[in-house]
């Protein structure tokens, strides 16, 4: 599995709302990139977390009512959001991975860890066939 993990560090915004916080939020993964000049993935996520998703999920379908927006393009969204990580599928529901935004994080971080401890494990053999000494 590839999973691309982005993180910027951003000021946040004071004082804020709380879809303010969510937009920041997706801006410091990177879910607010290239072409997404209406934040989809952002109104996706306040989407999941207004209306209590955490306990049924959603389906595209009612994510597609409540944005108004084509099912096509939120399975657009959906894909990028599941393939960084933040979202998952579960028999035709969308959920946030971990079911809380904290959770999330946490998830994200162990990914991050993992893979910063197998690029670790990688530096220090391209190094050892270098002859570059540990340091």
């Amino acid at each position: 599995m590839v999973r691309e993990i982005i993180l910027r560090q951003e000021d946040r915004p004071v004082p804020s709302s709380g879809e303010d916080e969510v937009i920041w939020f997706c801006r410091c993964l990177g879910m607010e990139e290239g072409r997404d000049t209406e934040r989809i993935s952002s109104r996706i996520i306040i989407v999941l977390l207004s209306l209590k998703a955490s306990e049924a999920g959603l389906s595209v379908e009612e994510i597609s009512r409540e944005l108004g927006v084509s099912p096509s393009r939120i399975y657009h969204h959906i894909r990028k959001l599941s393939s960084a990580g933040i979202v998952y599928r579960q028999k035709k529901r969308i959920y946030i991975r971990g079911r809380s935004m904290r959770a999330l994080v946490q998830e994200i971080r162990k990914d991050a860890l993992r893979i910063l401890d197998d690029l670790e494990t990688a530096a220090g053999k391209i190094d050892q066939k270098y002859g570059i000494p540990h340091r």
